[in-house]
């Protein structure tokens, strides 16, 4: 799947609060084309709402990572070196359904009602760290990275000593301007760490998720370590680095918008509302989503053959003016709970509700304990990730 016309996709922004000047043009003038990704390879774009749902909601499209064409944004992960067995994102019906349904209860609006106390714990505590110690304070090593891994480590029953390890690592992994040799290295020591953690589990399992699935898959008589480990897998690398970066864009974004933030203050009722809002405007997981025609599909008026890939731009998909209107603009008013930051059908993110509740306990619980709360340092100093596949910022220097 090449070509030799097609202009090149970007990926790094111009604007830290808004998707490449490149993916909005294209959502305005060619909302379904094929492009070059920076490696050389080619794949079709859908950068419209509604194009980008039917996409994720047709089974037409495969969602087989490991399928030579699926889009691969540095050209050179070869799909048969994955050291890991499929994991849930990359399966089709009828083998995503059951594996999907293994694991769902453990994410529902309840159990993360019934996390909220613990959640509120560790939030407070990285606060009285951050009152307790020096200023300026950086925003994502006080309290962006450690709360959401933290919460993680003790969902999934990962010890929260190895932290930094896996932090590490999944930010190699998801750092797609590193070689293919590199993200590959990093895959492979998350997996050895896992691995071990498995096998720990199996023998003794405990009161936790990978515990419980283990005591799940006896009970049924469908052990299978490697469905363990690559459940671990992906809900340690996006059960943390996403939302950390989200807590400080949104931390920024707040800071930026002091009408907003006053309003969050006035009536904290608003703030579920203004967590919608951050995650369309940032859609930090901006190329996460992606699919393989599995026969020629009519999508937009344009015809994808069978076996070519698709990379959907939900960064622009929920800049969509016939969606969302004056899309542009941050508005945490507006109802933005339709937005695809979160994915959209069968693969829609397991863990969003574990998420909200995070960035919800989070934002409410930094503004009002930090009322004057403000950036350390001009906004020209501040230091975006470039060429991420998660959106993130490297430091967020704020004091008070």
């Amino acid at each position: 799947m090449t070509t030799d016309s097609a202009e090149t996709l970007q990926l790094t922004r111009t604007c830290p609060y808004a998707p490449p000047e490149q993916h909005l043009r294209l959502l305005r003038e060619q909302p379904v084309t094929k492009v070059t990704l920076p490696g050389g390879s080619s794949a079709w774009i859908a950068a419209r709402y509604q194009d980008i749902r039917t996409v994720l909601s047709d089974p037409r499209f495969s969602a087989n990572r490991r399928h030579p064409n699926a889009p691969r944004l540095n050209g050179e992960m070869d799909p048969g070196q994955s050291p890991l067995p499929k994991m849930m994102l990359e399966m089709d019906p009828p083998e995503h359904g059951p594996v999907r349904r293994a694991v769902i209860g453990e994410f529902t609006v309840r159990r993360m009602a019934a996390l909220r106390p613990r959640i509120q714990q560790i939030v407070d505590e990285h606060i009285d760290a951050m009152l307790d110690g020096p200023r300026p304070v950086d925003l994502v090593r006080a309290l962006a990275l450690p709360v959401p891994s933290l919460v993680i480590c003790e969902l999934l029953g990962v010890p929260y000593d190895d932290h930094d390890f896996f932090q590490t690592n999944s930010a190699q992994l998801l750092d797609h301007a590193v070689t293919a040799q590199e993200r590959q290295h990093a895959a492979l020591e998350l997996v050895i760490y896992l691995d071990k953690l498995v096998t720990a589990k199996e023998e003794n399992p405990g009161d936790d998720l990978l515990g419980r699935q283990v005591i799940k898959q006896r009970e049924s008589g469908q052990e299978d370590h490697g469905a363990l480990l690559s459940l671990a897998f992906l809900l340690l690398l996006a059960g943390h680095e996403t939302t950390a970066n989200m807590i400080s864009l949104g931390t920024y974004m707040m800071l930026r918008n002091p009408d907003a933030l006053a309003a969050l203050r006035e009536d904290p009722a608003r703030t579920p509302g203004a967590v919608e809002e951050l995650l369309r405007h940032f859609t930090i997981a901006e190329f996460a989503m992606m699919r393989i025609a599995t026969e020629d599909v009519e999508l937009g008026g344009t015809v994808i053959p069978a076996g070519e890939g698709v990379l959907m731009l939900a960064n622009a998909g929920n800049r969509d003016p016939e969606v969302f209107q004056d899309a542009e603009a941050f508005d945490i008013e507006r109802d933005a709970r339709s937005h695809l930051a979160f994915g959209y059908g069968p693969h829609q993110c397991l863990g969003q509700n574990l998420a909200r509740v995070e960035l919800e306990i989070v934002f409410d619980t930094l503004f009002r304990r930090i009322p004057g709360l403000r950036l350390a340092v001009p906004d020209e100093q501040l230091a975006f990730k470039d060429n991420a596949t998660v959106y993130g910022m490297h430091e967020l220097p704020v004091t008070w």
